[in-house]
């Protein structure tokens, strides 16, 4: 039995982790703990959860979590998540870190896009990109994984085959991606109160978005030379899911059925991705509640323009399920184990 450990438990994707965790039959969750954490049960936090048998939130303590847990998962903002893995891994647990702090190649790239100076520096370059469909034996070997963000693993999942092949011309990439408000957190703000948001949708950060240097340096890998890209990020009155639409020009005239056929053989063993057929795209409701990631697409002949359709659940498979699947392919289970959920279609 893994005995796992949350550091930010009172967020949203840290109810999401120990909602998933609580059920996996592989994990003993033994720690909550957070930064407001005074020992309180998490029934106080989300009345939801009173009399469900989870730990009290206690405070972030790293020598209590690394003594005691074999896996700790790290929900805090950036910098301050940084710190603690330093910690962590210094005193030998396996880190799942979900801020941006391991997720970057290049610390003057984190640093131009997060205006802080990382805090260790040096861990970077023992950190994996915890992206399983891409990455999943590097993550098998690594105890600091890089957890994606979620309008990256929407992007970059999209794409990668087609840019891998060379069947799109990236320099001509827009993606445009809209997210449920649970993508912002829990912190209050005015545009998030119900009169605000229902009925809305808006965009935000644009050309600015952090994300959008996260897509950029994975996408650039699979191409062999750098891109840049025009990324859009708009915020839905709803309160989970993600869905991306990718345009691209093609290189080569090619089909739909050629497209298709190279995301389907990419993605071929993958537990979790769902390639629609032609003339089909996915929906939020395919996807949300689950930890699948689905994509269609249509090829535009009259501009030679491919676009890309994608979703997922922005704090499952965007979050908390991608840390837990990567969590099981770094102590060898199952990597569907504790994650198959349908989607919850109403």
């Amino acid at each position: 039995m893994i005995k796992a450990g949350i550091a930010g438990a009172t967020g949203y994707v840290g109810l999401e982790l120990t909602r998933l965790l609580s059920a996996h039959p592989g994990v003993s969750l033994i720690r909550l703990s957070s930064r407001s954490g005074n020992d309180q049960p998490i029934g106080d936090v989300y009345s939801s959860l009173t009399g469900c048998g989870l730990p009290s939130v206690s405070p972030i303590d790293a020598e209590e979590l690394s003594k005691n847990c074999d896996v700790v998962f790290t929900a805090l903002p950036h910098a301050a998540s940084a710190e603690l893995v330093g910690e962590l891994h210094s005193r030998g647990a396996a880190v799942i870190d979900m801020s941006a702090d391991f997720r970057y190649d290049d610390e003057a790239v984190y640093s131009e896009w997060y205006g802080v100076t990382h805090p260790c520096p040096e861990l970077m370059k023992e950190a994996v990109y915890g992206l399983p469909e891409l990455y999943r034996e590097k993550i098998a070997r690594s105890r600091i994984i890089g957890n994606p963000g979620c309008y990256t693993t929407c992007s970059i999942l999209a794409l990668a085959p087609l840019v891998k092949e060379r069947l799109i011309d990236p320099s001509t990439l827009i993606i445009d991606a809209k997210s449920g408000v649970s993508g912002a957190g829990r912190s209050l703000s005015a545009d998030k109160l119900l009169a605000e948001l229902s009925g809305n949708c808006k965009a935000y950060s644009v050309a600015k978005h952090r994300h959008t240097s996260e897509i950029e340096q994975e996408l650039s890998k699979l191409y062999g030379s750098k891109i840049v890209l025009s990324f859009t990020p708009h915020l839905l009155p709803v309160s989970r899911g993600i869905i991306a639409t990718s345009y691209a020009s093609l290189f080569n005239g090619s089909s739909a059925k050629e497209l298709l056929d190279c995301l389907s053989d990419f993605y071929a063993n993958e537990p979790f991705v769902t390639v629609f057929k032609e003339d089909a795209l996915p929906e939020l409701k395919h996807a949300v509640g689950t930890n699948r990631f689905c994509v269609g697409l249509i090829v535009d002949q009259r501009t030679n323009r491919a676009v890309v359709v994608s979703v997922l659940d922005n704090l499952i498979k965007g979050a908390a399920g991608q840390a837990i699947q990567n969590m099981n392919i770094v102590f060898g289970l199952d990597e569907t184990e504790g994650l198959n959920y349908l989607p919850w279609t109403i």
